[in-house]
């Protein structure tokens, strides 16, 4: 609570509630937006779709720049982006150019993640992982709370645009106290320590600029990236449909299985923090939760019951859901820390082709869905490989050859 980055820590976090909400929130008050754009369900979920465009258009770019010029005035311009995402979708009156707001609000998505994520893990350097985690507690306590509110709305008969209104004052007070009194460390401004701590941990004679390949490390968290997004974007589009055609659950119980699942992903962060507290490392958690995913995902397919598939919601919630993304980009920051922006973009960039092709694929497959969620199995088991892959690379390039090592080794003679 020392840290004089926290008050800014926190505004960024709030950006990441409203975010949450920004995700649903068209889905939520489809009715009221299909009715506003002349249009049907099957229309607002195209504009849905415009926000991966979005995100897509310039998050790969917007990471590189961030290295060159900071990590403040890319939170500031995801701020003011979604301020008009926010504005534009209740002034539009057509498919069209509500399309156009979805777009921006991918944008604005991939300006916040480009100057948060590096920033919070140079807030708090010796707590990266549990920065970056605590940024999905807050994306889902925005989706828990949203649903909450929209139905306290439609059922006191209240104009569905509050629910849009109060997320722009809050971003709007937000982007007062981040604009006016924001501190933010200088960008990279830790990566001297990292390359020196890495360089004496891999070779103590050696000088090296990053302690990452490029193209053997790099492309294992890319993949990582694709895979890890796709494990959990998939399950948590099809598990209802799955709980109700598969296992023969009421459409009630079905759709319960996303809250079991959004449950789990907040108790995985609480854990998370914890353990992170207690000095276990990041990579630590990679392969425990990716194994755990696959298992979670391997059981709801083979025995499709009421019990197993709620038990398993939580466990692949928690696992796949949980921030497991958030732990893999903190990871590849250690591989490569002089350009925090920079991977942050083409880690998540990797998800946002996950979020194109997945739905492509499933969609394919639909009229049978336990082959849809078997294929998500096999996904998961790809990620469990490529997470055992990260964790030998990191032995490998970080070994226990530090100072206290050393010291201990020395001490024990």
């Amino acid at each position: 609570m020392k840290n004089k980055y926290m008050p800014t820590a926190l505004s960024l976090y709030i950006n990441y509630f409203i975010h949450g909400i920004g995700v649903i929130i068209l889905a939520q008050n489809m009715a009221a937006l299909a009715n506003q754009w002349g249009t049907n369900d099957g229309g607002v979920a195209v504009v849905i779709s415009s926000l991966g465009i979005g995100r897509l258009i310039v998050l790969l770019v917007s990471g590189w720049l961030s290295d060159k010029f900071g990590r403040k005035p890319f939170v500031i311009l995801g701020v003011i982006t979604y301020l008009i995402f926010f504005a534009g979708i209740l002034l539009s009156k057509s498919i069209t150019v509500a399309y156009i707001f979805g777009i921006l609000a991918g944008i604005a998505n991939s300006f916040l993640d480009s100057g948060t994520y590096p920033a919070l893990m140079e807030m708090f350097p010796k707590s990266k992982g549990t920065a970056n985690v605590i940024i999905k507690a807050f994306i889902s306590a925005g989706q828990f709370a949203l649903p909450l509110f929209v139905s306290f709305l439609v059922a006191n008969q209240v104009w569905y645009g509050w629910s849009f209104v109060i997320c722009i004052v809050v971003m709007a007070l937000n982007l007062l106290f981040i604009s006016m009194g924001g501190k933010f460390p200088k960008a990279n401004a830790d990566a001297e320590v990292e390359t020196a701590e890495a360089n004496s941990d891999a070779a103590d004679d050696e000088e090296v600029e990053s302690p990452g390949n490029l193209w053997l490390d790099g492309t294992l968290f890319i993949l990582y990236g694709y895979i890890s997004q796709a494990t959990f974007y998939l399950v948590s589009q099809w598990l209802s449909q799955y709980g109700q055609q598969v296992a023969g659950m009421s459409d009630v119980s079905s759709r319960a299985l996303i809250s079991y699942y959004s449950v789990g992903s907040i108790v995985c962060v609480l854990v998370t923090a914890v353990l992170a507290d207690k000095a276990v490392k990041e990579i630590q958690f990679l392969g425990v939760y990716t194994c755990l995913s696959f298992l979670s995902l391997l059981l709801m397919y083979l025995f499709p019951t009421a019990v197993m598939c709620s038990i398993m919601s939580f466990v692949v919630g928690f696992s796949a859901a949980g921030g497991v993304m958030q732990l893999g980009l903190t990871v590849m920051s250690s591989f490569f820390p002089k350009g925090k922006g920079t991977i942050t973009g083409a880690f998540y960039t990797a998800g946002s082709i996950a979020s194109f092709t997945i739905p492509l694929i499933t969609g394919a497959m639909s009229k049978n869905l336990a082959n849809v969620i078997l294929f998500d199995v096999f996904i998961a088991l790809i990620g469990f490989i490529l997470a055992v892959c990260i964790t030998v690379r990191y032995h490998h390039l970080f070994k226990p050859t530090t100072k206290g090592a050393r010291d201990l080794e020395s001490d024990q003679r």
